[in-house]
């Protein structure tokens, strides 16, 4: 029986690999230019860590983690998600005692445990980002004009921007209380998922996938309208830096980030292109992160952007990825005695930023032409014995089907051209 890709994991062929290439291309630009550098951390990652980070109400904790025990009896689990880790890093390095704030981004692979559909999977890959040590709505801002300023880049059209606030330690304790009174005459309806989640953290209630869970947080009080003064205040700070950078946004109440480590600032990309899996990017402020997983106390606001999403999106709109970048010369050869000069010439056109590539499977004259239609060469040259006795080679234009003579010192200025 032939082998398969694991349920819920996709492969990334030659003919899709050019448009992740093309978005990760632009990713790295953008981000440099708004004085991001890049880290990278590990597939995998202490358990604890998602434990203490992600938070246990969350689904992902509780249902979707891949964890297992090592060889040396220790809880692992592949990352879920991009932030703890960068989080984890940056305490690790001491990073946190240099001169803040700290800027990363990163393009990393995740792992969730959840049903596969169109834009969701179990490994999935998001660019990510994340500043570190400051409490300025102004950090919350330029990460915020980043996402944006990247989908504009990319011309995804019809996203919009939904901003909102979930809280602070001071203001949480109040709306929960008040969540609670509004659930508990339907609790014995809940799920048990959600009844677990009752005492703990209800706000994970309102993000529940059930359909009855979902019923009974409808008209459930929103956390926008207990906030506290601080909270407030800093949600109409970032409302004021994103009008005076001409961003367009929409406060939505509804946003409940499905990581525990949120404070204050909440933001999600939503779009009606892709079917349910609507958010393309999300992200906020965690002031206690860092704390809450060994480091100093000490705030971070930052995003995720799922790349298959992005993808999909793009290619709803017909996006122009620039094209899968084909070779540009064919070096056909005519007798084993031409072989060793058609190699050199070949070494010497790539030496010089060519495309160029050779049959490596020794077919004859024609079989090597077809072979050069199917890569979609653009030229092709054909070595044989007075090739190589004079230096002078015909060099054919696949796809207009007109070709010159050429001196072999022309050749790469000739195709440069």
């Amino acid at each position: 029986m032939a082998m398969k890709a694991p349920k819920g994991t996709k492969d990334v062929l030659p003919k899709d690999s050019y448009k992740w290439q093309y978005i990760e291309e632009k990713w790295n630009k953008i981000c440099s230019e708004y004085g991001f550098k890049e880290m990278r951390t590990p597939t995998f990652e202490s358990t604890e860590l998602f434990n203490r980070g992600v938070g246990d109400t969350t689904d992902i904790v509780q249902k979707e983690m891949y964890t297992f025990e090592d060889m040396g009896h220790r809880s692992i689990t592949l990352k879920p998600e991009g932030t703890s880790p960068a989080v984890r890093a940056f305490i690790e390095s001491n990073q946190y005692a240099e001169v803040q704030p700290t800027k990363y981004f990163y393009d990393t692979s995740c792992f969730r445990y959840e049903k596969p559909q169109a834009g969701r999977l179990r490994e999935f890959h998001q660019f990510g980002i994340e500043n570190f040590g400051t409490s300025s709505m102004l950090a919350d801002a330029e990460v915020i004009a980043l996402a944006n300023d990247f989908l504009n880049r990319m011309n995804v059209p019809d996203v919009e921007l939904h901003i909102s606030s979930v809280g602070c330690r001071c203001c949480r304790p109040v709306y929960r209380e008040k969540l609670q009174e509004y659930l508990r005459p339907r609790y014995d309806e809940l799920c048990d998922t959600c009844k677990t989640r009752f005492d703990k953290n209800p706000m994970r209630i309102l993000d529940c996938k059930s359909e009855i869970c979902w019923d009974i947080a409808k008209g459930a009080p929103m956390m926008l309208d207990y906030l506290c003064d601080d909270c407030r205040a800093a949600l109409e700070e970032l409302k004021c830096y994103l009008d005076a950078m001409g961003i367009e946004y929409k406060v939505d109440p509804s946003i409940v980030r499905g990581l525990d480590y949120y404070t204050k600032t909440a933001f999600e990309f939503i779009t009606n292109k892709i079917g349910a899996q609507g958010t393309v990017c999300g992200g906020g402020r965690y002031d206690h992160l860092i704390e809450e997983v060994g480091g100093p106390d000490m705030p971070g606001v930052g995003f995720g952007l799922g790349k298959e999403r992005l993808l999909m999106l793009m290619e709803s709109c017909d996006h122009d990825f620039g094209g899968e970048e084909l070779p540009e010369i064919f070096v056909a050869w005519i007798g084993d005695e031409n072989l060793a000069y058609s190699l050199g010439l070949l070494n010497e056109l790539r030496k010089s930023g060519i495309r160029a590539v050779i049959d490596t499977k020794a077919r004859n004259l024609k079989g090597q032409l077809k072979y050069a239609n199917k890569l979609g060469a653009k030229y092709s040259v054909v070595i044989g014995e007075d090739e190589v006795r004079t230096g002078e080679l015909t060099l054919k234009n696949m796809i207009e089907g007109t070709q010159i003579k050429i001196d072999r010192n022309n050749l790469i200025s000739e195709i440069r051209k």
